[in-house]
C-alpha cells in the first residue's frame, strides 16, 4: 500500500504540487508531494544515510526477534509487522530514490506518508501493550500479596503462631 501511494503521487504531482477534492479543504487536508531526506515527518533531514543504516537495523532485528514472539501476543505481533512494514516502505524510497516520498497533508501537521503512520501507529500499539501488560502484571503480584497475607497462618492454632 505504501509503495503504491507513493507510486500514484509521483506519477500524478509534480514535486511541491498539491490537490484535493474540493477547495473548501485545502487548508485541512490535501495531497502534496515533497520528499524528504530525514527521518518520518521530516525530521533529521540531514541524517539520510544513519537514517537507512538504522532503518535496517531495526528490520534486521524485528525479522530475528518477530518469529520468538509467541503467538498470543498478538498487540506485540501487530506493532511489529506495522513497524516492519513502515520501515521497509521508507527504506525502499530511499534505496531507489535516495529520497522519501511524503503526500499526506493534515492540517499544520508535518507532511507524512503511510509507512510513517504504520511506525507510529505501530509504537502506539507497542506503547499501549506494554502499559496494559506492566498494570496487569502489578495488579496479579498485588493479588497474590494479598492470597499470601490472608492465608499467613491458616492451619496453625492461635497459640502457636509465631509474631515478628
Amino acid at each position: 500500500l505504501d509503495q503504491w501511494t507513493k507510486y500514484l503521487v509521483r506519477l500524478g504531482l509534480e514535486e511541491g504540487a498539491s490537490w484535493s477534492p474540493y477547495d473548501w479543504l485545502m487548508p485541512y487536508a490535501r495531497i502534496i508531494h515533497w520528499t524528504n531526506t530525514g527521518a518520518a515527518f521530516g525530521l533529521f533531514k540531514s541524517g539520510g544515510l544513519v537514517i537507512t543504516v538504522i532503518a535496517i537495523l531495526v528490520s534486521l532485528a524485528i525479522l530475528y526477534y518477530y518469529p520468538r514472539i509467541p503467538s498470543a501476543q498478538v498487540a506485540l505481533r501487530l506493532a511489529m509487522a506495522m513497524q516492519l512494514g513502515g520501515a521497509m516502505g521508507n527504506l525502499i524510497d530511499r534505496l531507489i530514490h535516495g529520497t522519501v516520498t511524503d503526500f499526506i497533508s493534515v492540517g499544520s501537521f508535518p507532511v507524512f506518508n503511510v509507512a510513517d503512520a504504520c511506525i507510529s501507529i505501530g509504537t502506539a500499539i507497542l506503547v499501549a501493550a506494554m502499559w496494559i501488560e506492566e498494570r496487569r502484571e502489578r495488579s496479579k503480584a498485588v493479588e497474590e500479596q494479598a492470597t499470601i497475607q490472608s492465608n499467613e497462618g491458616v492451619g496453625v492454632p492461635e497459640g502457636e503462631r509465631l509474631t515478628e
